[in-house]
């Protein structure tokens, strides 16, 4: 299932495969000498910004964001149409030294992007020192079209930018280097036009009103996570699974079920608050978007329980789709 948006978002469609002309809607033709089509993968360190990239880009918020580092646990797809064009995004978990079974998974999730990408975005963070030397080799040796992005251009002055940029220039095989901020939009439409000059012709890949690969259930799991790195400190974020258990689209309303696990009782405690007030906080804020989002009207039960260290679990971490 995948989410298809126009002004309502609806859950649609079968998982990805290359589109061929009897795949596409009955009525519908491209040119195969004319369309574009390929995937565009953004890797990076933790806190980056590539999920603010690629929601700039796209013009849709899919990924989470927050100010916190390892936001993203999951490659998410996100799609931008045109006329004549199909790129197909894709965020990825921050590049780290994995410290238990949930990272080593997401860092896992990053090997494929180096083989099924038609084009590589380096993102790098112009206001910090850590760079992506943990996958440089791969990057080197992937023989990809590859953007060098730098972000954060409005945190840093002229000088830094200039200097990182020139470090930049000197590495081989880079096709560009292109300075943004995602967040307020900065030359990213420069970016853009560069993305699309470099995209291989192919048909779509997948149906030209999709917006990603990803169930709308999905995106409401990921919506209250991102309250939970907005509302709690310290570990608790980091701490939490949150998974949409119940999902019934009714004509009026949608009714919603969403499971946070957490690995301690102690942190239960926390993401219920004082009698309650701490989670009926979380299901306002994350109700007001999921209403947004989906386009209509949303009752939302939220459901904490407790999976004692759920992210060193191999059991657990394949319920919910970390590991395959």
């Amino acid at each position: 299932m995948v989410a298809r948006w126009a002004h309502n978002p609806k859950v649609i469609g079968s998982s990805p495969v290359p589109a061929t002309k009897q795949a596409l809607p009955e009525g519908f033709f491209i040119s195969d000498m004319l369309h574009k089509a390929g995937f565009v993968n953004i890797i990076g360190r933790p806190n980056a910004g590539k999920s603010t990239l690629m929601n700039a880009l796209i013009g849709q918020k899919l990924s989470i964001t927050s100010y916190k580092a390892q936001t993203t646990r999951h490659r998410i797809f996100g799609i931008l149409n045109g006329e004549d064009y199909q790129v197909v995004f894709s965020d990825t978990p921050g590049i780290i030294e994995p410290a238990y079974k949930l990272q080593e998974a997401m860092m896992r999730s990053l090997h494929p992007v180096f083989d099924d990408a038609d084009i590589l975005i380096i993102l790098i963070d112009l206001s910090s020192k850590e760079g992506v030397d943990l996958f440089w080799d791969k990057i080197a040796s992937s023989l990809k079209p590859t953007l060098v992005v730098l972000n954060k251009a409005d945190a840093v002055d002229i000088q830094h930018i200039n200097r990182i940029y020139a470090e930049w220039k000197a590495r081989p095989g880079i096709e560009d280097i292109i300075v943004v901020s995602a967040l307020h939009h900065s030359n990213t439409p420069v970016l853009l036009d560069k993305i699309i000059a470099l995209l291989p012709v192919h048909q779509p890949y997948f149906d030209k009103e999709d917006m990603s690969d990803r169930p709308v259930r999905f995106f409401v799991a990921e919506i209250v996570r991102e309250k939970i790195f907005t509302l709690y400190r310290e570990e608790i974020p980091y701490s939490c699974d949150v998974y949409t258990e119940e999902y019934k689209d009714l004509p009026e309303i949608a009714k919603l079920t969403v499971v946070i696990t957490v690995a301690r009782d102690t942190q239960k405690s926390i993401i219920l608050g004082e009698k309650g007030k701490s989670i009926k906080q979380l299901g306002i804020l994350a109700r007001q978007e999921i209403e947004e989002f989906i386009g209509k009207k949303v009752f939302l039960e939220l459901i904490v329980k407790v999976e004692k260290d759920w992210r060193k679990n191999e059991h657990f971490l394949k319920r919910r789709g970390y590991i395959e």
